[in-house]
């Protein structure tokens, strides 16, 4: 499902550019992008090793300031905020998933995704019953109290992104979410992911080198060189580019 196109962009990027400076020049990591994401879609961010995506995603999570351009998220410039406005700004308004999950290990399923809501000062009684029935919705139901060293990694992934989503953010950033799970268990993952960015109204990005995983998305934005230099839009596209990376699997 697409978002609507009369849906506001949560997020938009303008002439976003980060560059370095080495002794042999500068190296334009990222090279003047715009992009836009609604509320309610799902989009994969592709290109090969070192051509941007991850830079670019570090930079829409608020973690890297960029060289120049601007990057609004529900309205707001990023680029313009000091490092204590980015910390609390990343805190209340993006959620993150990462290959390693990074889950607190001394922590239960429960535990790990309510302590997005304690860092926000929102842990009540309504966000504790709201984080056990998305870890419910998750098939988890039977796993709240288990630590992530008694989960598989498919279980481990899904309490990530039940951690990603349960603050509310505007925006769910996911780091190549699959890299280490078999290919059923990626499948699915995604697919959950996907439902629930949509039936929230988030705006999500999944960087991801497996094309395989774009089935599930809405638009596929391919880098290369620090540029976007192809969209895939329509749905024919997008299962046509799935299904090259299932045969060269």
């Amino acid at each position: 499902m697409t978002a609507n196109a009369n849906t506001k962009n949560a997020l938009e990027t303008r002439l976003v550019t980060k560059t370095y400076k080495t002794d042999f020049g500068t190296i334009h990591a990222v090279d003047e992008v715009d992009i836009s994401v609604a509320a309610g879609e799902f989009i994969a961010l592709v290109g090969p090793s070192g051509s941007g995506k991850t830079t670019m995603l570090s930079m829409l999570a608020a973690l890297l300031q960029p060289t120049s351009g601007q990057i609004l998220l529900d309205g707001v410039d990023l680029a313009s905020m000091g490092e204590v406005e980015r910390v609390s700004l990343r805190r209340e308004k993006i959620g993150f998933t990462f290959q390693a999950n990074n889950l607190v290990p001394y922590l239960s399923a429960v535990e790990n995704v309510e302590l997005m809501l304690r860092l926000n000062n929102r842990l009540d009684k309504a966000g504790k019953l709201r984080s056990r029935e998305l870890l419910a919705r998750l098939g988890l139901g039977e796993r709240l109290h288990n630590l992530p060293g008694q989960m598989s990694g498919g279980q481990q992934q899904r309490v990530a992104i039940a951690r990603a989503l349960i603050h509310n953010p505007s925006l769910v950033l996911a780091d190549e979410p699959t890299a280490s799970l078999d290919t059923e268990r990626a499948y699915q993952v995604v697919e959950t992911f996907a439902g629930l960015i949509h039936e929230q109204k988030r705006a999500g990005i999944m960087v991801t080198h497996d094309l395989r995983m774009c089935e599930y998305v809405d638009r596929v934005l391919m880098m290369q060189d620090g540029k976007l230099v192809r969209i895939f839009s329509t749905r024919e596209e997008i299962l046509q580019l799935a299904r090259g990376g299932r045969e060269n699997d």
